[in-house]
Formats: C-alpha cells, structure tokens, sequence
C-alpha cells in the first residue's frame, strides 16, 4: 500500500476503529492524536495483551511486504528541490536567506539536513505498514546528541523536535537511514561500508523495539544510554575516542562558559556582542515584545521551575544563527542574570511551526494550536529525560518553543567520521531512535512486523543507497540554481 495524496495521509482503515487502539494502548500513549483521546483518559478501558499486538503486525506484512520498504520511486508530482527550497524561503528573515542556502549547497548531507519538508513529501508517498508512533520528524544522523539531564547527568538522546509528530515509525528511520548513507559518501565510505552502517542502523532498531516491547511501560519510561558507558558501547577505538573528547566538550557548554564568547569576553553579564549577519539585535520595540513574550513562558513551566527562573533578570536579547533548515527562521538567545552578576542564563526562543508532517497525516486542519507547545510535548514524549525548562509562548504573531540555550550540548563529530565509526555510530542512534519510539506507542505491533529476520534490514539498505542517489542529484540541481543566481547564497558565515 502507498501511504499519501497531496492533500494529506491516512494509514489503513484499522487506524479509525477502536480495535487499533487497543492494540497499541499497552504499548504506551499515543502521540496527541484526537482520534485516540479517549483511549488514554481513562485507567477503565482494557488493553489487548502483547501476543494480540505482536499477530497484528505479522499480519501487516500480507499488506506490505517487508520488501516493498526497499523500494524509492520519486511520484511524477515529485516537487522539484529548489521550487521547494523558495516556497520554505516564506516567511523566513530575508537576509539570512543566502546563508541558509550557501550552508545547505556545500554538500549532499547538508542539503538533505535542510530539506526535510522535502522527504517528508517523499515518505509519505512510500509503502507503509500504518503503524503510528511519536515520530521525531527530523531523525537524521546528525539531530542525535548529549544533553544535560534535570539531575546533572549528561545523556545522548535524540535533540531536534522542530518537526515532531504523530507519524509513522518508517518515516524516522527511513530520514536516518538516507542520512547515514549520504553522509558516508561525504566522507569517503565505500558503497558497502555504507550498506554495513545501515544494517547496523536497522538491527540495533528492530531488536531494541523487539526489547522494550516486553518490558513495562514505566520501565521504558525511564531507560536510557548512560553516556559514561557509552564509549563501551562503542567497538571502534576512533569513535570511542570521539565520544570522549565530544562529550567532554559538551559538558563545558554551559550558560558560564558562554558568556564571554556572546559578551565580547566579559566575565559578567552584559550585552551581547553583534556578529553580523549571524548575531544581530532587535528594535527597542521587538525589545519589549520578545520580552513580554518571555515573561509568558514562565507561565508553561511548572510551578518549581518557574520559582527558580522567574528569579533571573532579563539583561539583553540578540538574534542568533543556527543550525542548516532552521537558518531565517526567528532564533532569539535572552541573557539573564541571577542573584551575583556571573550567575547567568541563557534561554533561546526558536520559531515554531506546523511540522512538515503534518499534512500528510490529517490534511490542512491543524491538531495543534500552539506549534511551540507542540514541539515541547512531543519531546517530552520521545526523550527519557528532557530540559526542565523547555515552554513556549507568541510574540507578534510567532510561535516560539523556548529551551536552555547551553545545557551540555553537544554531538559527536560527523565529518571526517571513519567508516568503521560510521558502522559502530549508525548501531548507536538506530538504538536510540527504538527507544523514543517504543516509549510512545507501537512497540509490539512494529516488532512483530519487523519480525526476527534481516528482509526488513536489507529493503532499508536498498532504500537508503537509492535515496542517497536522489539526494546527490537534488544536491546538484540546487548548485546549479545558485550558480545561475535563481537563489541567494552568502558561503563563509
């Protein structure tokens, strides 16, 4: 079966009767889709038992074979690449356009991390079993990373939630899988060293989700890949080394550490240094809104937290560059300081809005009123442990999530990444996307369509090299648009 149209998805017809809610309500919430809101408001409704769920995903593969998730045919309404590239310039700072463009033009990978309204549109027209879960949106290779947990230990974990939704678990995997394989192109893998990260990809996936699906739902809840341990985890002696030296570096990325860096050197809050075009400074009129618009966050955190932030004071707030899709969306950084003037916070305020998903899952009326909202409780969902401080709120008119902007974060390095860490990393986040998506829903019926056997393992290996083929073309396309001066790019920034 194909799933999508161009004014929307839906899964198979099981999805609308509440037999298909029973059969994934023991396997954890479901994301916050209206059609199964009654299902978990109540401790009253039974849930079908794992075996129950377990026959029903077998019986999916009669629908679509686990080989047809092998198979990449572009639909012949395929949107071209830089036609789609300047309907996502709307709406976007138009002087920031050239960057966005320049950073997405200097590889395939790059290009590819900025489109994935793009393969949103590809993957919704591919076979899927119809099997919703939590997904991510945005699970490519390099949106995994460490964090600062609630108690101060560091963990890795998905760390992009800008595109999260309810959507089908083939969706995630299928951005992971394309990603690992373009980027080991950029980096010199051969072509079966690239097949080998992504079996190592789907496996770790299919027996993780085969793991959690029978354990308790709380015990899921809170399982999660120790960083400390996780340079045991990894067999390559260059990645372990990698995940040392990152992970160090991630714990020295904190508000304290950051502030000389955005101050210009000082030791003491102050005002943030502008860095044109990627560091710049609103009107005193967008002053007053963006803070107004922080004073409201405070009240989407709870009640504990909101105590301790509400005791910063509000200094200076700058608009700062990140990241590839996101460059020209609104991204503010709010300096704040406490009781001493080296006590500091930084909050971002990153623009929020509809996932790219989401019209391929119910069409053009919106579930979510709040995008910002949305994207906070969808990572709360998908990560054992999340930033205590994330909430959301609106200025003039944009929807804003807002997180800590320094809370030990942190990647290992992608580029130049050798094969054999390719291998041993792709294992690494094809265990860690089972775990967002086994706390969510889906687990059991997901395992017993992957099934033990590797068929599901090797159609996602076809369908990575095939979509890593697309992407390098699409990548040439938009080179050639930048060369002929169709679309802005500003390289070096």
């Amino acid at each position: 079966m194909r799933s999508g149209s161009h004014d929307g998805w839906k899964s198979f017809e099981v999805r609308s009767t509440a037999t298909f809610a029973a059969l994934t309500r023991d396997d954890g919430h479901m994301a916050a889709d209206p059609h199964y809101a009654d299902a978990f408001t109540s401790f009253r409704i039974p849930a079908s038992n794992r075996e129950e769920r377990l026959a029903h995903g077998k019986k999916l593969r009669s629908r679509v074979p686990l080989a047809a998730l092998g198979e990449w045919t572009p639909t012949p309404n395929r949107p071209n690449v830089v036609d789609i590239m300047e309907r996502s310039h709307e709406g976007r700072l138009q002087w920031l356009l050239g960057v966005r463009t320049a950073r997405m033009a200097a590889s395939p990978f790059g290009l590819l991390r900025g489109t994935a309204n793009l393969m949103a549109w590809d993957v919704a027209h591919l076979p899927s079993a119809g099997v919703h879960t939590t997904a991510c949106g945005d699970a490519h290779i390099g949106n995994i990373g460490f964090y600062r947990s609630p108690e101060g230990n560091q963990v890795i974990d998905l760390n992009d939630f800008d595109e999260a939704h309810t959507g089908a678990w083939e969706w995630d995997l299928r951005r992971l899988t394309a990603s690992i394989w373009v980027l080991g192109r950029d980096n010199g893998a051969s072509e079966e060293q690239c097949a080998e990260a992504i079996r190592h990809c789907v496996s770790a996936y299919r027996d993780e989700v085969s793991f959690l699906s029978k354990q308790p739902l709380l015990w899921r809840a809170f399982n999660h890949l120790d960083v400390d341990l996780l340079h045991e985890t990894a067999t390559e002696a260059t990645l372990r080394d990698e995940i040392k030296r990152a992970a160090a570096s991630a714990r020295k990325r904190t508000s304290d550490r950051m502030l000389p860096k955005l101050a210009g050197g000082a030791r003491e809050a102050g005002r943030i240094v502008d860095d044109p075009p990627l560091v710049t400074h609103p009107d005193d009129y967008e002053f007053e809104s963006l803070a107004t618009g922080l004073d409201e966050y405070l009240a989407t955190l709870t009640p504990q937290w909101r105590r301790i932030v509400g005791g910063y004071t509000l200094v200076d707030i700058a608009h700062k560059v990140v990241g590839v899709g996101s460059v020209g969306m609104r991204a503010w950084v709010a300096l704040l300081v406490g009781s001493r003037a080296d006590d500091v916070l930084f909050l971002q305020m990153k623009q929020a809005q509809r996932s790219v998903l989401a019209p391929y899952v119910h069409g053009q009326t919106a579930w979510h009123q709040h995008q910002g909202q949305r994207v906070v409780e969808y990572q709360q969902q998908l990560q054992t442990v999340s930033d205590p401080l994330l909430g959301w709120t609106t200025v003039g008119g944009h929807q804003y999530y807002v997180r800590q902007f320094r809370n030990m974060k942190g990647g290992v390095p992608l580029e130049d990444m050798t094969p054999g860490a390719l291998v041993d990393y792709s294992g690494i986040v094809g265990h860690l996307l089972a775990k967002g998506h086994a706390r969510t829903s889906g687990a059991s019926v997901i395992s017993g369509y992957l099934g033990k056997k590797d068929e599901g393992v090797e159609a996602f290996v076809r369908w990575a090299r095939a979509y890593a083929d697309q992407t390098e073309a699409d990548h040439a396309l938009l080179v050639e648009a930048v060369r002929a001066g169709r679309l802005p790019s500003e390289p070096g920034v």
